[in-house]
């Protein structure tokens, strides 16, 4: 491909296969190189309209979290299976695609979006929760409420550096980021502290004894009887928690009554139990207490230094239950200027300079997203790859362990993979022939299948997707 178009970063319009860049993953983590013999990996790029390679990091972020099943279930005594992840299948379910009763729900709110400012850059702002949305407009001097309309956001932010607003947003504690280029976010402090860090780490944080998992008949799913805390909210922890819970765990999600949700809660809570505790009272940290200490792991996703606050953070946890895998999620990693910065996929994706390369290679000049939150679900199944492979070491070498991903890591990853040469002729391929039915306490639930498929002990969703709070704070009998 000598006569391949270049990035002005010097990256060629080819990408890595999905077998490579999960054999990448496979060997981060020291996993057993013989597994890999074991996955069958299907289809190739483009998988959907993208210059990136958003095929391969949905394939091979979730062939790592299947693979790992696949390995606690032969640890526990089963033989191994095959595994198999077909490309455009993986795509489709990290699309987040569903309809409630034959409607596909709108999760954005009309402000959320890219605006030009006066100096001629963009921001993005994320406007999907109210408090969030009203911040933003209070900074730009308009009515708070859904009455504002894009035409004033505009307006208002002609009178705006990109760089500023996106900071003084960031003070306000909202979420907006300006548009930048793969050679700015490269030469960013946040982008120079995150150089050469891998998407996925595992610490020991604390001792324990080894807690051998208990060993069932071979018709039991690799995570039968594991009970994961899931204290996420938007996409990416969920995404963990429901791979975790399609692999056979007990997934508690635990929401706080006083906070919102989105509506993509319906799809992503397949297979989980569903309750209610508020962090801010005495009796919701006594109830998330008495459950940890039953729990093999724990998957948080709030602010960074939250979860610490309310004496929670990983060696608080360890100390409460040793032996715990503790998995955090940020949005920008945990060292660096931005370590206690929020965002969200869509920002992370402005923010790093993919935007803007999507952009040019669509040759428009405005910000162009990907198609689809591949940060956020790649993030997701990186977790719940992650707390798998900890998991074992913990079964094998005891300790407590903390897992960490961030979305600005995951970011580095799917740019390490390389660039599609066509990716953005193509069109969206039909998703109805991967969507399946189930009765939900959301109503009837149409969505995407899971794409990990298992010889021996295929992925389900044993407990329907239930609205916060259908279920008590208790662990179900064995």
């Amino acid at each position: 491909m000598d006569d391949a178009p270049q990035y002005t970063d010097g990256q060629a319009w080819h990408s890595k296969t999905g077998r490579d860049a999960l054999q990448g993953l496979w060997r981060l983590l020291d996993m057993p190189d013989e597994a890999m013999d074991y996955i069958d990996l299907s289809g190739g790029e483009p998988a959907l309209p993208s210059s990136f390679a958003v095929g391969v990091a949905a394939q091979a972020s979730m062939a790592a979290a299947a693979l790992a099943a696949a390995e606690l279930w032969h640890l526990r005594g089963g033989r191994r299976q095959r595994v198999a992840v077909d490309m455009l299948h993986a795509a489709h379910e990290c699309r987040s695609y569903f309809t409630l009763d034959g409607v596909a729900p709108d999760v954005h709110d009309k402000l959320t979006g890219v605006y030009r400012c006066g100096d001629g850059g963009w921001v993005r702002i994320h406007a999907n929760f109210a408090h969030h949305r009203d911040g933003a407009l209070a900074l730009l001097g308009l009515p708070a409420g859904p009455a504002t309309g894009r035409e004033q956001v505009e307006q208002a932010l002609s009178k705006w550096r990109a760089l500023d607003f996106e900071d003084r947003a960031a003070e306000a504690g909202l979420v907006v980021s300006a548009m930048r280029t793969f050679e700015q976010w490269d030469r960013h402090p946040q982008g120079l502290a995150l150089a050469g860090q891998p998407p996925v780490t595992i610490e020991r944080i604390g001792h324990a004894d080894p807690r051998p998992l208990p060993r069932y008949g071979h018709d039991a799913r690799p995570l039968k009887d594991i009970r994961v805390l899931d204290l996420t909210r938007i996409i990416a922890g969920p995404v963990c928690g429901r791979a975790l819970a399609a692999y056979g765990a007990d997934v508690m999600l635990i929401n706080s009554p006083r906070l919102p949700n989105i509506d993509t809660i319906a799809e992503t809570s397949r297979g989980k139990l569903s309750v209610h505790a508020d962090l801010e009272t005495a009796d919701g940290r006594i109830a998330l207490a008495n459950l940890l200490r039953s729990a093999h792991i724990f998957v948080q996703g709030y602010r960074p230094g939250a979860m610490p606050s309310l004496g929670f953070g990983p060696e608080e946890a360890a100390r409460m239950r040793p032996g715990i895998v503790y998995v955090s999620l940020s949005a920008y990693g945990n060292s660096g200027p931005w370590a206690g910065r929020r965002g969200f996929d869509s920002l992370v994706q402005t923010a790093t300079g993919f935007n803007h390369a999507e952009g040019l290679a669509a040759g428009v000049c405005a910000p162009r997203p990907m198609p689809l939150q591949i940060l956020d679900h790649a993030s997701g199944y990186l977790m719940a790859y992650g707390a798998q492979a900890a998991l074992a070491r913990q079964a094998t070498e005891g300790g407590s362990w903390h897992v960490r991903v961030s979305l600005a890591q995951t970011a580095g990853w799917l740019r390490s993979l390389g660039r599609v040469p066509g990716g953005l002729q193509i069109a969206t391929p039909p998703i109805d022939g991967f969507l399946e039915q189930e009765t939900s306490g959301f109503g009837q639930l149409a969505a995407v299948r899971h794409a990990a498929q298992f010889s021996l002990t295929p992925a389900r969703w044993a407990r329907p997707s239930m609205p916060p709070g259908s279920h008590p704070t208790v662990w179900p009998f064995s």
